[in-house]
């Protein structure tokens, strides 16, 4: 009976070791997986963010072509080496519209950039390359006559 007792009380104890060991793996496993949902809570926070940040690019963009013209059928090398000069002479003229103050154009350009330079639009067989400029319609803003300047912000 002795022998039975022993052998049980050995049993019993190598269960509380067992146990002991799976409690401590168990907290080591909760303790990850803690670790794990404020990563994962962090990463949905920032999907989050780049989302937004995504359709504010896509608005400045959209933005930022609305000042934009761009002319087709126009013959290259049509408007010469100043082609804002170029363009604020015809644009009026292909328009029938008078333009006071006159226009101002932030920058001009042909918009291919893939073309060999040198190579006649015409020779590559396509259609012509879209000329495309960036036009000022808006007077800068003057702080002395303006009586908004400075009221961004504070309402």
């Amino acid at each position: 009976m002795y022998a039975s007792i022993s052998s049980l009380t050995l049993e019993t104890k190598s269960m509380r070791s067992d146990i002991a060991s799976f409690q401590s793996r168990v907290t080591g496993l909760e303790h990850r997986i803690g670790t794990l949902e404020t990563h994962v809570a962090t990463i949905q926070d920032r999907d989050q963010d780049l989302l937004y940040l995504r359709s504010k690019i896509t608005d400045l963009e959209d933005r930022s072509r609305r000042d934009n013209i761009r002319l087709f059928g126009m013959p290259e090398n049509e408007e010469g080496p100043d082609v804002q000069a170029f363009l604020s002479f015809v644009l009026p003229k292909l328009t029938s519209l008078t333009f006071d103050p006159p226009l101002e154009f932030q920058r001009a350009h042909r918009v291919d950039p893939k073309r060999p330079s040198g190579t006649p639009y015409s020779a590559l067989g396509k259609r012509q390359v879209p000329l495309t400029t960036k036009t000022g319609f808006h007077t800068p803003r003057d702080k002395d006559n303006d009586p908004t300047w400075g009221l961004y912000g504070t309402i």
